[in-house]
C-alpha cells in the first residue's frame, strides 16, 4: 500500500493531472466506463442488495451521469482563478484565489449505495486534479470486485487504484499519509477515521448519518405526503443515510396518515413485499438480526414479516414508541419506521434539539410560519419541504452533515472545492510602495494611525 501511494504521489508531482484537458478526458472515460459496464453493475447490485434495474438507475447510475455531465459543463469556470478585492492599504496589488489539488486522496465508500457513493466523490477528486485510492466496502463484495475490475481496465493505477479488503485493509490505508480523506459511513467509524487522520493532520470530509426526522403537520396533502414518505423510507429497504428515521405526525391527522401509508406500501411494494422480486434485501445477517431486535419495541401497525433466507424484512410501521426505546437510540438503517403523534411544534422541537444533529430533516405542511420555525429552530445537514431524499439529487446544492452527522459537503461545484485547496495569492507592484508600512517618524505614524483605525 505504501508503494502504491508513493507511486500515486510521484505521478501527481509530474503535473499530469493538473490540466483541464486531462481532467476532462478522465471524466469522459469515467462516464464511458459506467456505460460500458452498466449490465455488470445491474448484476452486481442485484447480487449484493437485490436492487432492481429501476432502483439502480434512479438511485445509483442516474445520479452519477447527471453529476459527470454537470461537472464537465462547468469545469473550466471552476478551475479559473477567482479574483478578490483588496483594501486601500493594498493599492497596486492583484489578489486571487487559486484552486489547487490536494494531491493523493483516499476515498472510503460504504455498502448501501456501493456504486454511487464510491464514484460520486471520485468525480470531484478527478475534477480537482487529484490522484485517487478507493477503498470500497467489503460487505458489498460483488460490487467491490466490479469496481476493481472497471477501474483497472480504465485507469492507470498511478492515477486511480482500488484497494479491496476488510477492516485490516482500511486500517493499513489510514496509517498511510494521504493529502485528503473522504469517508462515507457510520458515525462510530467516522470517529476512528478522524482520529487516524489527525496523526498526520490530514483534512477530512465525513459523510455520516443520524436519526433524520420527518414532521407531518395537520395541513398536509395526505396522499402525496404518504407516498413520498413511504418511497423515501423504504427505497433500498431503508438502508439510506438520509431516509426518514422516524415520523412526528400531528395528532389531528395521525390516523389518516397511517391509513394512507399502509395503502402506499401496498401500491409500491405489493401485498406481499417479501415475495416481490425487486424488493431490496438487508445487506447481511448481522444487520438483519439487529433490525429484528429493534422490532421488539412498540406496537407494529403493519409489516413485521421477515425471511431470514432471503434477508428481507417487510416495510414496517411501528407506534407506541418513546425516546427511551432502543429503536430511538440509534440510526435504524432498515425498513422499520416509528411514528409518534404530537400536539404542537414546540413539543417536538426540544426533543429533536437535545439529540445529535441529523443528516436530513423533512417537513410536510403548507404553513410558511411553521416551515420557517422548523428551519430556524433545528440544525441539520440538509432537507426537503414536502418531499424526501430529493434535495441530494440537485447538483447545485451541497450535500453533507453537521455535528455528529458529518463535516464537509459535496456534489456539483462543492465536490470540486472539497478536493481543492483554496490557495490565496497576492501579486505586489514594484512601482508603488506605500511608506506607512515601514517604521518612520511622527508623520508616518500619524498617517498609519488614521489608515488603520
Amino acid at each position: 500500500m505504501n508503494r502504491l501511494i508513493q507511486e500515486q504521489k510521484a505521478y501527481y508531482y509530474t503535473g499530469a493531472t493538473r490540466s483541464y484537458t486531462f481532467r476532462k478526458k478522465q471524466l469522459q472515460r469515467l462516464k464511458s466506463m459506467l456505460k460500458k459496464y452498466e449490465p455488470d453493475i445491474y448484476q452486481a447490485l442485484r447480487k449484493d442488495l437485490n436492487k432492481s434495474k429501476h432502483e439502480t438507475l434512479t438511485t445509483e447510475l442516474g445520479i452519477l451521469y447527471t453529476e459527470i455531465d454537470f461537472t464537465l459543463k462547468h469545469l473550466t469556470s471552476w478551475m479559473e482563478n477567482q479574483p478578490v478585492d483588496a483594501p486601500f492599504t493594498h493599492t497596486g496589488t492583484k489578489n486571487y484565489i487559486m484552486y489547487e489539488p490536494y494531491g493523493t486522496v483516499l476515498i472510503i465508500s460504504p455498502w448501501n449505495y456501493p456504486i454511487q457513493l464510491a464514484i460520486a466523490p471520485m468525480i470531484g477528486a478527478i475534477a480537482a486534479g487529484n490522484t485517487i485510492v478507493l477503498k470500497p466496502s467489503e460487505h458489498s463484495m460483488h460490487t467491490s470486485k466490479l469496481l476493481t475490475k472497471m477501474c483497472q481496465a480504465t485507469f492507470d493505477p498511478s492515477f486511480i487504484a482500488v484497494v479491496e479488503g476488510a477492516q485490516e485493509a482500511s486500517e493499513q490505508l489510514l496509517a498511510e499519509r494521504f493529502d485528503y480523506i473522504f469517508f462515507t459511513g457510520s458515525s462510530n467509524v467516522g470517529k476512528i477515521v478522524m482520529e487516524k487522520a489527525s496523526q498526520h493532520l490530514t483534512p477530512v470530509t465525513l459523510e455520516l448519518g443520524g436519526k433524520s426526522p420527518a414532521i407531518v403537520d395537520k395541513k398536509s396533502s395526505m396522499k402525496v405526503t404518504a407516498k413520498r414518505l413511504v418511497w423515501g423510507k423504504f427505497t433500498n429497504a431503508g438502508q439510506t443515510c438520509v431516509a426518514p428515521d422516524y415520523i412526528y405526525a400531528h395528532e389531528d391527522i395521525y390516523p389518516k396518515l397511517v391509513k394512507e401509508m399502509k395503502k402506499q406500501i401496498v401500491r409500491l411494494y405489493g401485498k406481499k413485499p417479501l415475495a416481490n422480486n425487486d424488493y431490496v434485501k438487508i445487506i447481511n445477517e448481522q444487520h438483519f438480526n439487529r433490525l429484528l431486535n429493534l422490532m421488539d419495541n412498540g406496537t407494529i401497525i403493519t409489516g413485521g414479516e421477515s425471511d431470514k433466507q432471503q434477508l428481507k424484512i417487510a416495510p414496517t410501521l411501528i407506534e407506541d414508541i418513546t425516546w427511551d426505546d432502543s429503536i430511538m437510540q440509534e440510526e435504524i438503517f432498515g425498513p422499520l419506521l416509528p411514528i409518534m403523534p404530537f400536539k404542537t411544534l414546540t413539543d417536538i422541537i426540544g426533543p429533536i434539539q437535545r439529540n445529535e444533529k441529523p443528516l436530513a430533516l423533512y417537513y410536510f405542511g403548507s404553513s410558511k410560519e411553521n416551515t420557517d420555525k422548523i428551519l430556524q429552530s433545528i440544525s441539520f445537514g440538509g432537507g426537503s419541504i414536502n418531499d424526501t431524499l430529493y434535495h441530494l439529487a440537485n447538483p447545485h446544492l451541497p450535500f453533507g452533515g453537521v455535528g455528529a452527522s458529518g463535516m464537509g459537503a459535496y456534489h456539483g461545484k462543492h465536490s470540486f472545492t472539497t478536493f481543492s485547496h483554496q490557495k490565496s495569492i497576492l501579486i505586489q507592484s514594484t512601482t508603488i510602495d506605500i511608506p506607512v508600512r515601514y517604521p518612520g517618524g511622527k508623520l508616518v505614524q500619524g498617517i498609519a494611525k488614521k489608515l488603520f483605525k
